[in-house]
């Protein structure tokens, strides 16, 4: 597979290559991709059984209002409790 980057990020690729060790910016751009596709793959496993999950009713979700007003809350304490307040 053949990608074109324009002229400045094909600078910017070989800067970084070269500043982290690798040998070219082919590599540079395979790792960055390979390591994309890893991650990717192991969020979509997660989503996946984190969907499984709440469809087979082993875990509830949480109204949507209720964890809004949680961090709300959390996030005035946390204010409260900061010097000066």
């Amino acid at each position: 597979m053949d990608v074109h980057f324009t002229s400045e990020t094909e600078k910017k690729l070989k800067d970084l290559a070269t500043q982290s060790g690798r040998a070219t910016a082919d590599e540079l751009v395979r790792d960055v991709v390979e390591g994309y596709i890893l991650e990717l793959s192991q969020t979509r496993e997660m989503l996946n059984n984190r969907y499984d999950d709440l469809k087979s009713g082993k875990v509830k979700a949480i109204p949507g209002d209720e964890v809004e007003a949680h961090f709300r809350d959390k996030s005035a304490a946390a204010r409260r409790s900061q010097p000066g307040s």
